[in-house]
């Protein structure tokens, strides 16, 4: 039986560069380094608000399931900055939207309402693009008002 997702990997571009984003303007801790040997480093970020989910931080190099030619493709698209990472999760988007962007985050859009909440697109310079989200404030039947 499955008991819960502890890791998810993301592609990027530079190790250093993409450690630097998650940690100093995202504020996620760090929670593992490692050289793999081969280019390969083994390397964690993950929110203090959730100890048992690490983003794993990989560039796309032949390892496992992936062969050169897929690691190439992958390559193109992180290059391209074409690959969407996943949704962050905020209380208050447009507070955090000033704080990222005071970090130097760079934003594709502003919040903006949304059927879903509010929303608000970034970029981590390391080829991923991310939604920064604030859920809709419920109405007693648990949907969104």
């Amino acid at each position: 039986m499955i008991t819960g997702l502890t890791h998810t990997m993301l592609f990027i571009s530079d190790y250093d560069k993409a450690i630097d984003f998650y940690t100093h303007k995202l504020g996620l801790e760090l929670r593992a380094n490692m050289d793999l040997g081969g280019g390969m480093r083994w390397v964690s970020v993950g929110s203090t608000s959730q100890p048992n989910i690490d983003i794993v931080l990989a560039k796309p190099l032949v390892f496992g399931l992936i062969d050169e030619e897929t690691a190439t493709t992958l390559r193109k698209a992180v290059d391209k900055n074409a690959m969407g990472g996943g949704v962050f999760a905020t209380d208050d988007c447009r507070k955090t939207y000033e704080e990222l962007r005071g970090k130097g985050v760079e934003f594709v859009s502003p919040p903006q309402e949304q059927p879903y909440g509010v929303e608000a697109i970034f970029k981590d310079g390391c080829g991923n693009w991310f939604s920064l989200r604030q859920s809709p404030k419920m109405n007693g039947n648990g949907s969104g008002s």
